[in-house]
């Protein structure tokens, strides 16, 4: 069994060459995968499945809609830019939303994925915006205005988390080693796959006599990339 994971692709429509190695991707190493994991911030942001309307956004569930037909199965995980994406848009492109975490046995080796952003616990101010968009009392209000004026919500908060993020200091805004490792005990020690941090590299956590692995995907910004796991392990591919 042949599994890819990839996550922080921050799909927009002005950034025409990462689009390209993306369409390629599912159209060439992807179909070569029994399973493909999406951990998180697909898009850029995602306002709602209402949304599916738009030009770019619907030639993108069509790509996955194809790499499905393929028989490549798809799994779709909430990132913090795309965390309204809902069941229409898993349907369209052929696939299922899962939770975060989410556990998996592969090749016998105990998994967790997750976007990741649940690690960053020292970001206090980010946590309290989550836990605030999170709730099913926000989603909905949200999702009750007209598409254009959540767009336009989303660009306003948007602008202002990336002045807000120049003035944090970067470990800030990476895991807790704390956070992880209790994690890890409390799902019993396995495997870590996330992205989120857009730090890729692979750590090792020693736990009470145990040693854990733990992958950070890359983000797409300059290149696009996946982790493959297969029978030679977890390899990092990067994509150009």
């Amino acid at each position: 069994m042949t599994v890819f994971f990839i996550s922080d692709l921050h799909l927009c429509a002005s950034r025409p060459e990462i689009n390209q190695i993306f369409f390629e991707f599912l159209r060439g190493p992807a179909r070569g995968a029994e399973t493909l994991y999406v951990l998180g911030d697909l898009f850029e942001y995602w306002a709602g499945d209402d949304d599916l309307d738009d030009s770019f956004n619907a030639v993108v569930a069509s790509a996955f809609s194809e790499c499905a037909r393929a028989g490549t199965r798809l799994y779709f995980m909430h990132g913090n830019r795309d965390f309204l994406l809902g069941d229409a848009f898993a349907a369209a492109c052929r696939g299922r939303l899962i939770a975060d975490p989410f556990s998996v046995e592969l090749r016998g080796v105990a998994t967790l994925l997750m976007h990741g952003d649940t690690l960053c616990t020292d970001d206090r101010d980010y946590q309290k915006f989550r836990a605030e968009v999170r709730t099913p009392a926000w989603r909905n209000e949200f999702l009750l205005r007209p598409l254009a004026k959540r767009k336009q919500q989303i660009e306003e908060l948007r602008r202002r988390s990336e002045s807000e993020k120049r003035k944090k200091a970067p470990a800030l805004m990476d895991v807790n080693v704390g956070a992880v490792e209790a994690l890890l005990r409390r799902h019993g020690y396995p495997r870590l796959i996330h992205g989120h941090t857009h730090r890729p590299a692979r750590h090792e956590h020693f736990l009470d006599g145990r040693q854990c692995e733990r992958w950070v995907l890359a983000d797409w910004y300059r290149a696009g990339s996946y982790l493959c796991c297969d029978e030679r392990g977890l390899t990092p591919v990067r994509l150009s």
